[in-house]
């Protein structure tokens, strides 16, 4: 498991932590099932503080991705279809939300918005 923290990046370093294990599990290189490294590992190997790894943890831990099994450590939930749908759903409307404020401010009309949602959508 490969996590690419950025100084220069906006979002804490917890919140990179959290995004790119989400991305992990919803693209399926991380499984249900997979161990993750414990707390201690995860912060050595990033070079960050203990506290650091455990608020993302904590964070994938509440958002249902992980599940900590005391004495056997941590490792990705076996989820249902649902809920990565959900959250896929969830992602899909963040970007199409920048798409309709960008439209909107280009003088774009709906219908226009539309046809080229339709030809991605298609592959033409």
């Amino acid at each position: 498991m490969e996590i690419i923290l950025s100084n220069s990046s906006h979002k804490p370093i917890y919140e990179q932590i959290t995004s790119q294990i989400k991305a992990m599990i919803m693209s399926g290189e991380l499984k249900p099932s997979d161990a993750l490294p414990s707390m201690r590992a995860l912060a050595k190997s990033l070079h960050i503080s203990v506290i650091t790894a455990q608020h993302a943890y904590e964070d994938l831990s509440r958002d249902g991705f992980i599940e900590t099994v005391a004495g056997k450590g941590t490792f990705v939930s076996a989820q249902n279809k649902d809920f990565l749908r959900e959250e896929n759903l969830r992602l899909i409307e963040e970007k199409l939300e920048e798409v309709v404020e960008t439209g909107k401010m280009a003088g774009i009309e709906l219908s226009q918005l539309i046809e080229i949602l339709t030809l991605f959508y298609k592959g033409d």
